[in-house]
């Protein structure tokens, strides 16, 4: 992309437990363009959340620790970024939308509040000033103004999480993470949230990372898709490369794994589960579920092959890429 808004390089987070080191985060590196969504899928474990956690330098420390790589977010690295530098940062010109709107919300302070603090705080309203847009902005997300003054355990899943997308515009920021934001919702309001958001983010000309196991959710929304495994980005590409033509085994393994409405398409499952987290794999990290590995998985990490933008960390990609040339 030559339009970077975010830039990921070989990032790489930890945390130092009383058990051993947990490399969650290994490498990883991937953009985010202008106006762009991006799509991070994997299965629990993958390192998806740590990931965005680093990108808004709210990785708990201790344990957790970014141990190399940089952030950059319209040139500037986030990981030399002062602490008061960051805090004018988030929730200002980077949002995030947390996967558990109950945990998120603070339960004893009233929707209208929390709203106006964050544009209190970052665009420097007056009080009731900083209150009338809370009330406009819960009208944008489909919620009467008048429930400002209410708590969070006065509204339905589905109207925290509209309440918290409210919260991660306020200040139109530049780029917002959503951390699985319909995961918790059934389908019904999933789709009404997704159409909000989409919706949203036109009118606002924002960019978004979308972090979910959602691979519908993906195609609905996302123009771009990293696939996350064992901490590591093992293949991203546009939504048609990877929707058409996936490459990893383990990218192929994940639409194997989506029902079909037509035909007879059985879903067949991923063999075995995730790596220890204390012990990652020797090789590519996802050798032991492989079945068309070969040695050289077993022995060497593979580097990364670039097909057109199309971009795949495999030993069997690099084979099939030198037998095409």
């Amino acid at each position: 992309m030559d339009d970077k808004l975010l830039d990921i390089k070989n990032l790489s987070v930890a945390y130092n437990t009383y058990e051993g080191t947990v490399r969650a985060v290994r490498n990883a590196s991937f953009s985010v363009g202008s106006a762009q969504n991006i799509g991070l899928v994997g299965e629990s474990g993958a390192g998806k959340t740590t990931t965005a956690l680093a990108v808004m330098r709210l990785v708990p420390d201790p344990p957790g620790k970014i141990t190399n790589g940089g952030i950059y977010f319209q040139g500037r690295n986030l990981c030399d970024a002062a602490e008061n530098e960051m805090e004018s940062i988030r929730g200002n010109q980077i949002s995030m939308i947390f996967q558990d709107p109950m945990t998120s919300l603070n339960p004893v302070l009233t929707i209208g509040i929390q709203i106006a603090e964050v544009v209190m705080t970052h665009r420097g309203l007056s009080k009731s000033a900083a209150f009338k847009e809370a009330q406009a902005l819960l009208e944008k997300v489909h919620i009467p103004a008048g429930r400002y003054k209410e708590y969070p355990h006065e509204f339905s899943g589905g109207m925290r999480q509209r309440v918290g997308i409210a919260m991660a515009l306020a200040c139109n920021p530049s780029l917002i993470i959503a951390d699985e934001p319909t995961s918790a919702l059934d389908v019904t309001i999933q789709a009404q949230i997704i159409d909000l958001m989409r919706d949203l983010q036109s009118e606002f000309d924002t960019s978004m990372i979308l972090i979910t196991h959602d691979l519908g959710i993906v195609a609905e929304i996302c123009d771009y898709v990293a696939v996350m495994y064992a901490g590591e980005i093992v293949e991203t590409g546009s939504l048609e490369q990877i929707f058409t033509q996936p490459l990893h085994p383990y990218t192929i393994g994940l639409f194997k794994c989506v029902p079909r409405i037509v035909g007879n398409d059985k879903i067949s499952p991923i063999g075995g589960g995730l790596y220890n987290p204390f012990s990652v794999p020797e090789g590519c990290s996802f050798h032991p579920r492989c079945l068309k590995k070969m040695p050289v998985c077993e022995q060497t990490a593979p580097d990364g092959v670039s097909i057109d933008g199309h971009r795949v960390r495999c030993h069997l990609a690099a084979v099939r890429r030198r037998q095409e040339k």
